[in-house]
C-alpha cells in the first residue's frame, strides 16, 4: 500500500479511537456514494456526526478545518444526504473535522464545522427534484 494511503488509514483509526474515548459510537466507516466518501459516521446521543479526517505533518499550509474546501464540503453534503435518505433517517446531524498532525500523528484536534458554512447548501432528494435542507 502507498505510504500516503497507509498514513490516511492510520489517521482514521486514531481518530476513531479518539472519538470513541469521548463517547461517540461508530455507525459506518468509509461510507461511499456517487458523490464522494465520508471517513466516519458516528452517533453522539441522538445526533449523527459526519466526520472528515485530515492528516497534516505540519500546519505550515493551514489547519485541517481550513483544508476542507467548498468543493469538499459539497461532496460531504451530497454523500451525507445520500446516507440519510438511504437509511430513512431524519436524525439531527453535524459535520466535524478531526485533524491529526505531527510526523508521528501525535496531535489530535476535533473541530465542528460551523453550521453557517453549510447553511445555504441544499441537497436534492435522490428520487425527487425538490431541494431540502440536509440536517434538521
Amino acid at each position: 500500500m502507498a505510504e500516503h494511503l497507509e498514513q490516511g488509514r492510520t489517521a482514521e483509526s486514531s481518530a476513531l479511537k479518539y472519538l470513541e474515548s469521548r463517547g461517540l459510537r461508530l455507525v459506518a466507516r468509509n461510507y461511499r456514494s456517487k458523490g464522494g466518501e465520508i471517513d466516519l459516521i458516528m452517533q453522539q446521543n441522538d445526533s449523527l456526526v459526519f466526520i472528515e479526517v485530515r492528516y497534516r505533518q505540519s500546519s505550515r499550509f493551514g489547519t485541517a478545518a481550513e483544508s476542507v474546501t467548498p468543493s469538499k464540503q459539497r461532496k460531504l453534503l451530497l454523500t451525507a444526504g445520500h446516507y440519510l435518505q438511504e437509511k430513512g433517517s431524519q436524525a439531527p446531524c453535524r459535520f466535524d473535522v478531526v485533524g491529526i498532525s505531527g510526523k508521528n500523528q501525535t496531535e489530535i484536534a476535533s473541530v465542528s464545522l460551523p453550521r453557517e458554512r453549510f447553511w445555504d447548501i441544499r441537497v436534492p432528494k435522490i428520487d425527487s427534484p425538490t431541494r431540502q435542507p440536509l440536517c434538521p
